[in-house]
């Protein structure tokens, strides 16, 4: 890229501990204005979704005992990057100036009279102490706390840390000392903490994979061995700790240590993601639908330029709603557009579309399912000599045309969009469902079921849990020979994660029985 006359300006946002949603105001207004990103291995990569598409995306990050970019080719990176780019974003995990070496490369960026700030970010201590149950400080038992560093720079000739000081202290946690437990463990006993202080390591805090193992500080070295934990992770050592038994909260979340599967469409990915993650989940994001423009929209647009022709405007998806407001927009037209027709909308995700565009939907089928929509037509009396104008995808079922034609009505469907099946599932996704990893898949349509078990052949499913939004789905999975373990009553992705808590509620009822 070319350089710029004057180098733009950095900005050192801290990620936060692992949970896209601790990420500040701040930071997430920053990323949106960003035109190239430098983020490391402890930045949660969804935050990259809130960048604009066509900013730069450069990887620095840095695996432990793995060979990665050094700090000062970090450094010359950053200040070059904002020599060709106005708002450069380094997205660091935690908090940039808690062991994060954000110092470092603010000095590099002042040295290079780079304009730079800081935003502050949740560090992994205060992250982890809170997700485990853990507080840092009570009045009650602890009135200080220390964050201290269990991996010293190697060129250090003897340790900086005052282990006699540090004994003193109420809590202390230390970053990145997994390595290192054993020996951090014995300096803390031989400058007089006792051994049986209470001691936790919190691995991946605030992320549906957070593991949390306590003892004290004479046997935490051995604890972490047997449950195999590994970094990223904090040490906690304090009376506070023990706090944890009546505190913890994480693994009581209702879906804690159960890993979904969900398949609908990017797009409509979030709404899903959210409700389950929620509840303790956690989610793998893999969309066996791609949306994309039909084949020949011009047939679209010519029937949008015919609204005041027809009586209603059929929309079964927000897919449907974003495809039809596009082709508005690009026939320079909006909402005005549907001022001559009513709209008919199946489901509150559709009519929420809609609303989002200043459309109140006129009908909203329930059940929310296109015979119930068909039906509710036809019992209105809409249906006899009505005209109606269905916008939906090109796989879309003939189940409503027909209803409405054999009810008398004159009915026009076109493609607003195209269901596209992607080449493969993500690598990560076919490596977790081979290792038995998965405990549920979501379907949100016969077309994820169908998608999603033509890319999956010859993987064995047989112990993971299946759930669908509907009875089309779920039926589209018995037409399988496969069972759907959940099927939400409300057709909606709330229904859905609904469906999914009460039969996991279902399953506990029936192991303590």
């Amino acid at each position: 890229m070319s350089r710029q006359k004057h180098p733009g300006l950095a900005v050192l946002v801290g990620a936060g501990p692992g949970e896209a949603g601790l990420i500040t105001v701040a930071g997430s207004q920053w990323l949106s204005r960003a035109d190239a990103v430098v983020y490391d291995r402890l930045a949660n990569e969804a935050l990259l979704e809130l960048c604009p598409a066509a900013a730069r995306r450069i990887y620095v990050g840095k695996t432990p005992g793995r060979d990665g970019p050094s700090q000062d080719e970090i450094n010359r990176l950053l200040v070059e990057t904002c020599w060709q780019c106005s708002v450069v974003v380094r997205l660091k995990g935690g908090d940039p100036l808690v062991f994060g070496r954000g110092a470092e490369e603010a000095d590099a960026l002042s040295a290079a009279g780079v304009p730079f700030r800081i935003v502050p970010g949740v560090t992994a201590a205060v992250a982890a102490a809170a997700c485990a149950g853990i507080p840092l400080t009570d009045r009650r038992a602890a009135s200080s706390v220390a964050f201290v560093t269990g991996h010293e720079d190697p060129a250090k000739t003897e340790s900086s840390l005052n282990w006699r000081a540090l004994a003193g202290i109420d809590t202390v946690v230390f970053y990145m000392g997994v390595g290192n437990l054993e020996t951090i463990a014995r300096r803390f006993i031989e400058a007089g903490r006792a051994p049986d202080t209470p001691a936790a390591v919190v691995c991946n805090a605030s992320s549906p994979r957070q593991r949390t193992v306590s003892g004290t500080l004479a046997t935490i070295a051995q604890v972490v061995t047997a449950a195999k934990l590994a970094p990223p992770a904090v040490v906690i050592v304090g009376p506070t700790v023990a706090m944890r038994e009546r505190l913890a909260w994480v693994e009581k979340l209702p879906l804690w240590g159960r890993t979904i599967l969900v398949t609908r469409p990017r797009a409509q990915m979030p709404s899903l993601a959210a409700a389950l993650t929620e509840s303790g989940a956690e989610v793998l994001e893999c969309p066996v639908l791609e949306i994309a423009p039909p084949v020949s929209p011009e047939v679209l647009d010519a029937a949008l330029l015919r609204l005041g022709e027809f009586d209603w405007l059929v929309l079964t998806s927000a897919n449907g709603v974003a495809a039809v407001f596009d082709r508005l927009d690009a026939l320079g037209r909006d909402t005005r557009a549907l001022a001559c027709v009513r709209v008919a909308a199946i489901g509150p995700p559709t009519a929420e579309a809609l609303r989002a565009r200043g459309v109140r939907a006129d009908m909203v089928a329930r059940p929310h399912t296109t015979e119930a929509l068909a039906e509710a037509l036809i019992a209105a009396e809409e249906a006899a000599g009505g005209r109606f104008l269905l916008a939906r995808a090109d796989i879309a079922t003939d189940t409503l045309p027909r209803m409405l034609r054999a009810a008398g009505a004159h009915v026009e469907e076109v493609s607003a969009y195209r269901t596209v099946r992607p080449v493969a599932l993500p690598q990560h996704v076919m490596e977790t469902l081979v290792a038995g990893a998965v405990d549920w898949i979501t379907f949100t349509s016969a077309s994820t079921v169908e998608n999603f078990f033509a890319m999956a052949a010859g993987v064995d499913l047989s112990p993971v849990r299946l759930a669908a939004i509907g009875p089309v789905t779920a039926e589209a999975l018995r037409a399988r020979g496969l069972k759907p373990h959940a099927v939400a009553d409300e057709h909606t992705a709330g229904g859905l994660a609904a469906a999914i808590l009460n039969a996991e509620g279902d399953s506990s009822r029936g192991r303590t029985s």
